[in-house]
């Protein structure tokens, strides 16, 4: 125990002294206004399209958790894919990488599917000689696996960014366009339908917006545009299923718009906290006690903001030539809030697949009958990610068998062995 009960009671104090003067319920009527008054459509400050529009009316919808759980999916089967990493690990002699296991899981169950992996290691050497690194992949495990070196373009900052976010898109689409077939009514990704950590890259400082511009980014995200089109041939719709969202082009806007009005208040640290102010429902005399008893959740939105843009009708797609009409590609969402669990979630899909009413609103009903449900992800995007994910334990022997095959240690700081002996 490093902080005695003293310290603690000093914390509290100073967080009571913090509090005084911030209002949630300031932040609760505002929400409203921004809902109610901006959001039909939120435009660009800078003009141009709009940020967010809505898709259909805009609407707050609420639905009780029991009933829904108990409802039939307008989907016989669904399919989820996710992509795990060990995270990046550099060694002493300058390697710096990652590794990237993706995998799709069935719902009901599909047992020879989910044996089938896709592995990509994505490295990054200054070592002016060039390791292997093919466009082709190498099967094992009588051919249910297959695998792939990734030499990634040389940075002088952002290596581990770099090796991380190549290695988990392109896995995660990789795999997603060879078992594309396999997908009969539904495929949920569990993230944005998007990379959306690479499409950022056009708007980040000099290095990163030089390397969006080399042909193994670009492939990867052409992977995804692809598998829009693959889909949307084979009419069979394509959703991500996002657990953490950060976009804050919602947030960022209304900042703007409030800087010149409402006496620069600048509520929410992203959207995420918007949504939640908005869809959280409280009772009691004093409103401090959460009602768990229904899920809220918005109506679906067209999005053009931050990485959104590049796949909308007026963005660049990243030079990708599309096949479709561009508007197709354009991300649409709802947000989906739970009540239980304190969280909200961001249901993302490619307008070719939320046009029509009735598959939009399928669509909704799903999610909104899975989270239920499970109290979390939808049960095939949970599936996935039990599939897909590397353990702890996994990680460190694979570090450890790396540093044996490159015969190289791993570098370690200072933190490696205090957070190590902390656990133990």
């Amino acid at each position: 125990m490093t902080l005695d009960p003293v310290h603690v009671d000093d914390i509290a104090s100073m967080a009571s002294s913090i509090a005084d003067s911030v209002d949630d319920a300031d932040y609760d009527d505002l929400a409203r206004t921004v809902w109610e008054s901006w959001l039909d459509p939120l435009e660009s400050p800078d003009g141009g399209l709009p940020i967010v529009e809505p898709l259909g009316e805009k609407q707050l919808h609420a639905a009780d958790i029991d009933d829904v759980a108990l409802t039939e999916s307008p989907f016989p089967t669904v399919h989820g894919l996710d992509s795990g990493t060990i995270n990046p690990t550099t060694f002493k002699n300058g390697l710096v990488l990652d590794v990237a296991h993706a995998a799709m899981a069935a719902e009901p169950s599909n047992l020879d599917l989910h044996r089938h992996r896709s592995i990509v290691m994505a490295a990054h050497t200054h070592d002016p000689v060039q390791f292997f690194d093919t466009d082709e992949w190498l099967h094992s495990d009588e051919g249910y696996g297959r695998r792939r070196v990734l030499s990634v373009p040389r940075v002088n900052r952002y290596a581990e960014g770099v090796v991380h976010a190549l290695a988990l898109y392109l896995a995660e689409s990789a795999h997603a366009l060879e078992h594309a077939d396999a997908v009969s009514d539904l495929l949920i990704l569990d993230g944005p339908v998007y990379p959306k950590e690479l499409l950022n890259w056009r708007d980040r400082d000099a290095e990163l917006k030089d390397l969006a511009r080399d042909a193994k980014p670009k492939a990867v995200v052409e992977n995804y545009v692809r598998l829009v089109e693959r889909f949307v041939e084979r009419d069979v719709p394509l959703a991500g299923f996002v657990k953490n969202p950060g976009a804050k082009h919602v947030v960022r806007t209304v900042r703007k718009q409030l800087d010149g009005s409402d006496a620069g208040r600048r509520p929410w640290v992203d959207d995420a906290a918007f949504f939640v102010s908005l869809l959280e429902r409280r009772e009691g005399a004093d409103g401090d006690e959460r009602r768990t008893d229904e899920l809220t959740f918005t109506s679906w939105f067209v999005s053009r903001g931050g990485s959104d843009r590049q796949l909308s009708a007026e963005g660049e797609a990243f030079g990708i030539e599309r096949k479709l009409d561009p508007e197709a590609y354009a991300v649409t969402f709802f947000v989906l809030y739970d009540p239980r669990t304190d969280v909200c979630y961001r249901v993302e899909a490619p307008y070719a697949f939320t046009k029509d009413p009735d598959r939009r609103a399928d669509l909704m009903h799903h999610v909104v009958r899975d989270v239920a449900a499970t109290r979390g992800p939808p049960l095939a995007v949970e599936k996935a990610d039990e599939l897909a994910r590397v353990s702890v334990g996994e990680k460190a022997a694979l570090r450890r068998k790396l540093s044996d095959k490159l015969d190289s240690d791993q570098m370690k700081s200072y933190d490696n062995i205090r957070w190590v002996d902390a656990d133990e």
